[in-house]
């Protein structure tokens, strides 16, 4: 992760240092009076996770980039249970920032959530900027029980100003009741054809997606539209509908992605 907040500065790593391997999990439950606890909160390598002022019932958690990740060789992966009856909210103090590394071999990002019956997580990361001349395979993989609520937000920023973005591969995969609700892999950079061409990207240098999930939806879908020029409005084949977006810069493409434009009143656990 990146610089993080103002108490908090990133230790570099040290220079004989090699690939890290680290693995952070939060585990959410019903307290018993009417919130979420959060009994396991375990930290490692570059994920330093802060509890929150609680949001209503949910708890919220912010991810704290504790070092300099991920570079090249890195294998980090993130691991998110909330059980029956939970709601968690979290958020990132900063982007991450992917950085070549001395190996040479491409870096790895594994994020797996479960979200049990009833359950409810809004998934709000800072973007993700791929600089120049590194290489991360991103992927994201969410098992939704029936009654589960889900808002997910991706973004992503190909190169820091005035450079070209490193290689990058991610993938978004959701089950929804153990079948396929969304299934979306994407690459850009040196060696993905045809990323930065008309039908892609055309020119822009930040993409993103937000997915929502709600039983309600099965009754009232989100309504198929464009927001703007560059985004689209998805309803998918189940209670769920996607946002699609690409845009100059990434203060843009949040606009874009802002779920309070989507989610209507008492929706997703809002």
């Amino acid at each position: 992760m990146t610089a993080a907040g103002p108490l908090t500065i990133p230790a570099p790593r040290p220079m004989a240092a090699t690939a890290l391997r680290a693995e952070a999990r939060i585990v959410a439950e019903p307290d018993g009076r009417g919130g979420t606890a959060l009994p396991v909160l375990d930290s490692a390598g570059p994920f330093a996770l802060r509890r929150l002022r609680p949001y209503g019932r949910q708890a919220r958690v912010c991810l704290v980039g504790a070092m300099t990740a991920p570079l090249g060789g890195d294998l980090l992966g993130l691991t998110a249970d909330l059980r029956d009856g939970a709601g968690l909210r979290l958020t990132t103090t900063a982007a991450t920032l992917a950085l070549p590394g001395r190996t040479g071999e491409p870096a790895a990002y594994d994020t797996r959530i479960r979200v049990g019956e009833g359950a409810v997580l809004h998934w709000l990361p800072e973007p993700l900027i791929s600089a120049k001349g590194s290489d991360l395979r991103m992927t994201t993989r969410i098992e939704l029980a029936p009654t589960a609520r889900l808002v997910l937000r991706e973004e992503q920023v190909l190169g820091r100003s005035g450079e070209p973005p490193g290689r990058l591969t991610t993938r978004l995969t959701v089950h929804r009741a153990g079948r396929p609700l969304y299934d979306q892999e994407l690459r850009y950079g040196p060696g993905a054809l045809g990323w930065d061409g008309g039908a892609v990207l055309g020119g822009h240098r930040a993409v993103g997606q937000l997915l929502l999930v709600d039983p309600e939806f099965a009754e009232r879908p989100l309504p198929a539209e464009a927001p703007g020029p560059t985004a689209a409005v998805i309803p998918l084949a189940g209670p769920a509908g996607v946002v699609s977006a690409v845009a100059g810069d990434a203060l843009s493409l949040r606009g874009l992605l802002n779920p309070e434009r989507y989610v209507r009143d008492g929706a997703l656990g809002a």
